[in-house]
């Protein structure tokens, strides 16, 4: 391969330009991936995996577009025994905000899409996710659980504001008493705050908040359409003030871009009202490598090399791991510094604390005499 800062497995050298020199003219902003990476369950399929490259057949259509899909379903059992849920549903598949380590865009290639570009302006609408999460939870057979909302990409993604499917599905939990967890790096949850509260008031809600980095350049090209950490901790401020139960989630860590500012983090989302926290250390599995890989030379050529190799390091010398409670911390010196600095100021800020459960016993179907029967 000619250009040795598309490959994962070479070993490009670093230069000393800025992040927009590097990033150059054909940079598309306003996106985190900058390449289509080819689709593993596809046997044919057209593919750009390279900016550089000239195609008459490329779609130029980069805006966003929305795809309504007919789901059949809309809660899914998490068979994942290290994240934490046994449940979880999503309104939405692909992301706007456009993370560019996020784990959920492999699932996009189950749609037949990229994880790349397409994950980020392919946009899968769940309209009757409402309608089948009533069904659901009318099944006899539903012993009450907390679900997770969001599990995958954000219900409060762009989307949101269009769709409204997620403020939906919160009426729906809170018609049956059903309790959820969510996690969302975005302040237009505040628009559902009136709904959240009420939630909060049966014990039926219970909210982490993603911040990465207080960096504004870097949340520009590493999270380029989510909301700024400055929104972020107004969102943990004005929730937990009107009695939600509000954490930090610090995920990912990424060695020589972000994990410096693990503290200040954790102070500031304590000082504005969280209560718990969660952190992941980063792993770059299936497609990811390979896009996560091109925007990190063509962003931070000058610490590439450097970011990479501690990534490594902190993987046993991949840049992922798949064993089941491994795969999200990592291991060796640098997940363990990270770890220890973790505990650490969690016990500094007084994060997790606190003992505290959502409210499983009250779970009721619209018309029945609750489940004294």
């Amino acid at each position: 391969m000619k250009n040795m800062q598309h490959n994962p497995n070479a070993n490009p050298k670093p230069s000393s330009k800025t992040v927009e020199e590097g990033a150059g003219s054909e940079y598309l902003k306003g996106r985190g991936a900058q390449i289509n990476t080819k689709n593993r369950f596809l046997i044919n399929e057209r593919t750009k995996e390279h900016i550089e490259g000239i195609d008459d057949w490329e779609d130029p259509n980069v805006d966003t577009q929305y795809l309504e899909e007919h789901s059949k379903t809309i809660v899914n059992k998490v068979d994942s025994p290290d994240v934490g849920m046994w449940y979880s549903m999503n309104p939405y598949q692909g992301c706007e905000h456009g993370c560019i380590y996020c784990y959920a865009r492999n699932v996009h290639e189950y749609w037949g899409y990229s994880a790349g570009l397409d994950f980020e302006r392919k946009i899968i609408v769940k309209k009757n996710a409402p309608d089948l999460l009533r069904k659901f939870l009318m099944n006899p057979k539903w012993e009450c659980v907390p679900i997770g909302l969001s599990g995958n990409t954000d219900c409060y993604q762009p989307a949101e504001k269009k769709f409204g499917i997620t403020r939906k599905l919160l009426e729906v939990c809170n018609e049956f008493n059903q309790p959820v967890g969510m996690i969302t790096k975005n302040a237009g949850m505040l628009r559902d705050i009136d709904l959240l509260k009420e939630m909060a008031g049966k014990k039926l809600v219970s909210i982490l908040v993603s911040i990465t980095s207080f960096n504004e350049d870097l949340r520009r090209v590493m999270e380029p359409r989510t909301t700024t950490a400055k929104q972020r901790l107004r969102l943990i401020k004005e929730m937990s003030e009107a009695g939600v139960r509000m954490g930090v989630m610090l995920g990912p860590m990424i060695p020589g871009l972000n994990e410096h500012e693990m503290q200040r983090i954790m102070q500031a989302a304590s000082e504005h009202g969280a209560t718990f926290s969660a952190y992941t250390f980063i792993r770059l599995n299936g497609a990811i490598k390979i896009m996560f890989h091109d925007w990190l030379y063509k962003n931070f050529p000058d610490r590439a090399d450097k970011v990479w190799h501690l990534i490594e390091n902190g993987h046993g010398g991949q840049v992922n791991d798949s064993r089941w409670g491994v795969r999200m911390r990592g291991e060796g010196p640098i997940s363990d510094l990270v770890r220890q600095q973790f505990h650490k100021y969690n016990k500094l800020y007084n994060l997790n604390a606190e003992r505290w459960e959502l409210d499983c016993s009250i779970f009721r179907r619209p018309g029945a005499q609750g489940r004294l029967f």
